[in-house]
């Protein structure tokens, strides 16, 4: 009893430390619906048999709008007609777990309570994860550096302002945290593909562009064969003692069992796509379409022009992404921050040791090729993430990350505890700040202003 009991103590206290600091600095936002509470309304509609809200919604912000008599998106100049169709083009995954809640409190539902409540299940879920590799002898590290992580991720990265706000858009960061973990629990060895699949479907309706994850599993399931075809024995950081050639990695690819690891990951993503196809279709008349082309936003036009993914977005993200400095000036409050947010190196230096690994495996290769796929498409996104505090679309692949500064060897000495505690101060400023001291961030509207005016 008394170990099953330590097991459950940490990632317990893990869960509700996590969960207690972000409610705490979430206060404000849990008296009420928060102002941008999408998800209840898409709730709600679905609760009285409605695809569409049924009712021109709340605010102005980020809803799409369907002109059943033109097929096309709704004239931003005129006055609501008959023929408007107000929708939540968000993937819908959060409304579905609202739909208790909103069964029983309408649209009254504290969606920053709600969501607060499950901000802390990522880093719980990181640490079960991490220790897991550890006692496998996959991973190196002591459980003190699998705490610094969890911490690290839990308050020294976006996910720490993301997890504070409640709001669709960070709403959405916080469940797909949570299942990314939990598709790292069931991928791992392609030991569950079925569950890892089920993770890669739920996160198809959160943050569609983090199915690319599915690249991990893909080299995972290789694993078992690897072993069983050539004899690999295990290697340290979840490597193989000897390195497989391609001829190796083809031939476990075509293996029957993995073979069925695959069939059995795909078929919970492609049921899981199918209703979510449907519901597109019931709603605008097509399979693929969440609602995006119908925003009511003063930037549509670039989306009917360039589409949502594309080169034309590059720079731009990368922009954000990268270069994105603070302002400082000589008057109060001294510091000004874009609406693009810092850039990543800002906020969370201590991710800089992901480029200088101590030692590359298998799995390492696997989790790198996936925050590759993932951020390289983020990066071609439309929109960099504004408004916001930092890059908050790396937490499509950021929980990968966490795991790949476990495994790459690389000694946790002084300066990487240091840039870990810079991290926190950092985005700590960020979660008490952010939508909240507005002086400390740029008032620009258009998205056009990245750098501090002359």
């Amino acid at each position: 009893m008394k170990p099953l009991r330590r097991r459950l103590s940490i990632p317990l206290a893990i869960y509700f430390i996590a969960t207690a600091i972000y409610l705490l600095l979430s206060w404000e936002r849990l008296q009420a619906p928060t102002p941008n509470n999408h998800f209840v309304h898409l709730a709600a509609a679905w609760l009285d048999g409605r695809l569409d809200l049924g009712s021109e919604p709340p605010g102005t912000n980020d809803w799409a709008c369907f002109d059943e008599a033109t097929g096309k998106r709704c004239a931003s100049s005129s006055s609501p007609k008959e023929s408007y169709r107000y929708y939540v083009s968000f993937p819908p995954l959060p409304a579905v777990l609202l739909l208790p809640a909103v069964a029983i409190w309408g649209l009254h539902v504290r969606d920053a309570l709600f969501f607060g409540l499950l901000a802390g299940l990522a880093p719980a879920l990181l640490f079960v994860y991490l220790r897991r590799l550890r006692e496998a002898g996959e991973s190196q590290r002591t459980e003190r550096d699998d705490l610094l992580l969890v911490a690290f991720f839990a308050f020294g990265t976006v996910y720490f302002f993301s997890a504070v706000q409640g709001t669709v858009w960070f709403a959405a960061h916080v469940v797909a945290c949570a299942l990314i973990v939990l598709y790292l629990l069931a991928a791992t060895d392609g030991a569950r593909p079925f569950l890892a699949g089920l993770a890669i479907g739920g996160l198809l309706a959160t943050r569609p562009s983090a199915v690319l994850l599915s690249v991990f599993f893909a080299i995972e399931a290789l694993r078992p064969a690897l072993r069983r075809a050539h004899d690999y024995a295990e290697g340290p950081e979840g490597g193989l003692a000897e390195k497989p050639s391609f001829r190796d990695l083809l031939r476990a690819a075509l293996d029957p069992e993995t073979l069925g690891r695959y069939a059995r990951f795909a078929l919970p993503i492609a049921l899981i796509g199918a209703i979510l196809a449907l519901h597109n279709h019931a709603r605008f008349g097509d399979p693929g379409e969440y609602g995006h082309r119908f925003l009511m936003i003063r930037w549509i036009d670039r989306i009917e022009e360039w589409g949502l993914f594309g080169y034309h977005y590059l720079a731009r993200n990368l922009t954000a992404h990268f270069t994105s400095l603070p302002w400082f000036s000589d008057a109060p409050p001294y510091l000004t921050i874009s609406r693009h947010g810092l850039a990543l190196w800002i906020v969370s230096p201590a991710l800089v040791y992901l480029l200088y690994p101590a030692r590359i495996s298998l799995r390492v290769v696997a989790l790198l090729l996936a925050i590759l796929a993932v951020f390289f498409l983020d990066l071609l996104y439309q929109n960099t993430g504004w408004v916001q505090f930092a890059p908050r679309f790396v937490l499509d692949w950021l929980p990968l990350g966490i795991v790949a500064l476990a495994l790459m060897g690389r000694r946790f000495g002084r300066l990487f505890t240091a840039l870990v505690l810079v991290s926190v101060v950092v985005n700590s400023f960020g979660a008490v700040t952010f939508d909240r001291h507005h002086r400390f961030y740029d008032e620009d509207p258009t998205q056009e202003r990245f750098f501090q005016p002359h």
